[in-house]
């Protein structure tokens, strides 16, 4: 069995993890190596060297903001687009100049492309036309019992809910039994409810036909729910990848530390597994020396009212499970998440302590 390379910028996480890592199936599916891709002379390269693996079976998201060439790295992936560097190989064969149909990868689309002339059952046997009409009929059939959408099959894409659509274009896709589907921001045009009950019932479906995908979203949550692993792109290059603990708990960057989720960037001096910050002496979730930038994620942070406190509130958001605070100390501006309990009142002096581990960022 082909184990997962080392050289790609992860480590695998151990069979048993105190902090729940979702379990990564070791044998290689995709590698891409050194993916380059420049647009326009004198601008920067949309893509420049990304490399990463990804094993069978596996959900690896894409994350980052729009232009950083997450979708141009998935269009080189899926043939669409040719990278001017790098080779991609899927199950040991080189793809790199290969025409997207003999890939062997399923695409399902931002808008689902749907034959709106045809009803749901038919689209879903777009695709297998090389197969018999009776055995195209029942492999058909089969996979609209997948998703969920067993006798619809006689309706047209428009008689049906956005969630209803997105499920068969997956169905379409996954009745081929691509080893690698590729997602290109999938849930976008779905109201928040949707996109949450539609992104689970698509991670279900995709480990339920056994079938790897990559996902392209700069939505952090969709990320973190869906994929086993993360890659997060910043200006055409991945800076980091790991499982959703890992990039959250653990960011290597600023940029990472404040775009998956939320963080305050604090400066400190580090000795070892402690720094000195205005804060006082902070414990470190890993060693560090010298000067550096710390990453203070709001929920670390312990507001305690006090008459005399170095800092107040200047602004507050209730959000129902918990309250979000804007705290001003001094010329520092601090992002606070606390439990739905007790309000503070914008206005009100308060204390800041910080009761966890904090990451020193590179």
């Amino acid at each position: 069995m082909n184990e997962l390379p080392k050289s790609v910028g992860f480590k695998m996480p151990a069979e048993a993890s105190p902090l729940g890592f979702r379990q990564i199936p070791q044998k290689v599916l995709l590698e891409v190596e050194g993916l380059r891709r420049h647009f326009d002379e004198g601008d920067a390269a949309a893509v420049e060297r990304v490399s990463f693996a990804m094993g069978e079976g596996e959900l690896l998201a894409l994350l980052g903001p729009s232009g950083c060439g997450k979708t141009t790295t998935l269009r080189m992936i899926g043939g669409f687009e040719r990278p001017d560097a790098g080779t991609i190989r899927l199950r040991g064969r080189d793809i790199t100049d290969l025409p997207p149909e003999k890939r062997g990868i399923g695409f399902v689309f931002q808008d689902y492309a749907l034959f709106p002339h045809l009803d749901v059952l038919e689209n879903v046997k777009f695709g297998l036309r090389g197969l018999g009409r009776a055995a195209a009929e029942a492999r058909a059939h089969e996979m609209l019992r997948l998703v969920g959408l067993e006798g619809l099959g006689a309706r047209r894409p428009h008689e049906l809910s956005g969630g209803q659509q997105q499920r068969v274009a997956l169905a379409r896709t996954l009745a081929v039994a691509p080893p690698l589907v590729l997602l290109d921001e999938p849930f976008s045009n779905l109201d928040a409810a949707m996109r949450v009950e539609t992104r689970q019932e698509v991670r279900k479906l995709l480990k339920r036909a056994g079938s790897a995908a990559i996902l392209v979203t700069h939505d952090q949550e969709e990320a973190l729910a869906l994929a086993d692993r993360i890659a997060v792109i910043e200006a055409g290059r991945v800076v980091q990848i790991g499982t959703p603990d890992e990039i959250y708990l653990n960011p290597v960057s600023a940029f990472v530390a404040s775009f998956i989720g939320r963080s305050n960037i604090v400066p400190g001096t580090a000795n070892g597994m402690d720094a000195d910050t205005a804060f006082g002496r902070l414990p470190l979730s890993r060693a560090a020396n010298g000067k550096v930038s710390i990453a203070v994620r709001p929920e670390q942070i312990m507001l305690e009212p006090d008459p005399n406190g170095p800092a107040a509130v200047v602004g507050r958001e209730f959000r129902g499970h918990d309250q979000l605070y804007w705290v001003q100390e001094g010329e520092r501006c601090m992002l606070v998440i606390s439990g739905p309990g007790a309000q503070i009142d914008v206005g009100q002096r308060v204390r800041l302590r910080i009761c966890d581990c904090v990451v020193p960022l590179n």
